[in-house]
C-alpha cells in the first residue's frame, strides 16, 4: 500500500456545499497549504439519537453524490489521491460511539440487525460511488465504539460493501481500542483515530505495531490532531476542553507528532483533522482555536514534512 499523507476536508458540509466557488477555492488551497497527497472526505449520514435504527443521508444536511464527484474531480485534477470515508452522527448531539443495543432479543425494543440494514445499505450507496471514482481506499465507519463487539455484522457489512467496491478497505476504530477490534482479518487495513497525548506517542505507537503485527496487516491514522488551547497537547482528543487559546500547543503536537511518524516507518498513512469547506479569514487564524490549521504554524510544518518526503 502507498503512503496515504491525507487531509480530512468538508467535514459535516450540506448537501450542495460544492456549487459555492469558495467550497472547492477551500480544497485547492487545502492541497497547496499543507502539501498532502489525498483527500479524505467523510460523509456523515444521520440518525435521529444513539438508538435510532434509521440512517439517512438523503437529507439537505449530508453532501450528495453530486458533491462528492466534485471534490473528487478537484483531487484528480491536482493528481491527488482519494479515500471516501462513511460515518454517522446522531442528530441529538450524542457521539456516535454510544450508538448501541440490547445484544439479546427483546420484543419492542431496537435491534443491531436493524441498524446493521441500514448502515450496510448506506455503505453499499457510498462504496458504489467509491468504486466508479476509483477511490484508492473506502472506510466503513468511523469510532463507533459501541458496535465493535459486533464482530459477525461487521463481517457481513464488509462482505456488501466488497461486492461493489474492488479498492482497500478499512474501518477507523477509535482511539485506544485498536487491539479491541477482534475483526481486522476482514479488512485490508487497519486505522484509528490518533488522538493521542504528546508524552505518551511512543507508547501508543508500540502498542498499536503490537495490533498490526498480530493481524499482518498495514496501518494508518485516520484522524488525529490537536486544537489550539492551553492543555489540549495531552488530551488532543476532547474538542470541548475549555483552556485558553494557545496556537503553540497545536505547533508543539504537530511537530512531535510528525517526528514520531518519521521513528515509525511501519505506519503507512496519516489523515489530519480537519479543513473547513469554509475557511475562517486568513487574518483571524492566530485568534482561532480549534482543529484548523489553515494559517497557522502547523500548515507549514505539514508542508514541510510533505516535502521532505517528495509528496508536495
Amino acid at each position: 500500500m502507498d503512503f496515504f499523507s491525507a487531509t480530512t476536508f468538508g467535514f459535516m458540509a450540506p448537501k450542495g456545499f460544492t456549487k459555492n466557488p469558495e467550497s472547492l477555492d477551500s480544497l485547492r488551497r487545502m492541497f497547496a497549504g499543507t502539501g498532502s497527497d489525498t483527500l479524505l472526505l467523510p460523509v456523515a449520514a444521520l440518525q435521529d439519537h444513539a438508538y435510532s435504527t434509521k440512517i439517512d443521508w438523503t437529507t439537505d444536511d449530508v453532501m450528495s453524490e453530486e458533491d462528492v464527484r466534485a471534490c473528487v474531480a478537484v483531487a484528480r485534477e491536482l493528481g491527488k489521491k482519494v479515500i471516501l470515508k462513511a460515518m454517522v452522527n446522531c442528530r441529538d448531539g450524542y457521539w456516535r460511539a454510544y450508538i448501541n443495543f440490547f445484544d439479546t432479543y427483546v420484543p419492542c425494543e431496537p435491534q443491531w440487525e436493524d441498524w446493521f440494514r441500514s448502515y450496510t445499505d448506506f455503505n453499499v450507496y457510498l462504496a458504489r460511488i467509491a468504486q466508479d471514482v476509483g477511490a484508492e481506499l473506502y472506510c466503513a465507519g468511523c469510532e463507533m465504539v459501541g458496535t465493535d463487539r459486533k464482530a459477525d455484522l461487521w463481517r457481513g457489512l464488509i462482505a456488501e460493501v466488497r461486492k461493489v467496491y474492488s479498492g482497500l478497505v478499512t474501518y477507523n476504530c477509535d482511539k485506544y481500542q485498536e487491539h479491541n477490534v477482534t475483526w481486522w482479518d476482514c479488512l485490508d487495513v487497519i486505522s484509528s483515530s490518533g488522538y493521542y497525548p504528546i508524552n505518551d506517542l511512543d507508547n501508543q505507537f508500540a502498542r498499536i505495531h503490537d495490533v498490526a503485527e498480530k493481524f499482518q496487516k498495514p496501518f494508518l491514522f485516520m484522524e488525529c490532531g490537536c486544537p489550539c488551547r492551553q492543555g489540549s497537547e495531552f488530551i488532543p482528543n476532547d474538542w470541548t476542553h475549555g483552556g485558553d487559546l494557545d496556537i503553540g500547543v497545536q505547533t508543539r503536537w504537530y511537530r512531535a507528532f510528525l517526528e514520531a511518524l518519521d521513528k515509525n516507518p511501519w505506519i503507512q498513512g496519516v489523515g489530519w483533522w480537519d479543513w473547513s469547506a469554509n475557511l475562517y479569514p486568513a487574518d483571524k487564524a492566530m485568534e482561532n482555536s480549534g482543529y484548523g490549521v489553515y494559517a497557522k504554524p502547523a500548515e507549514k510544518l505539514l508542508l514541510d514534512w510533505n516535502r521532505k518526503h517528495g509528496r508536495a
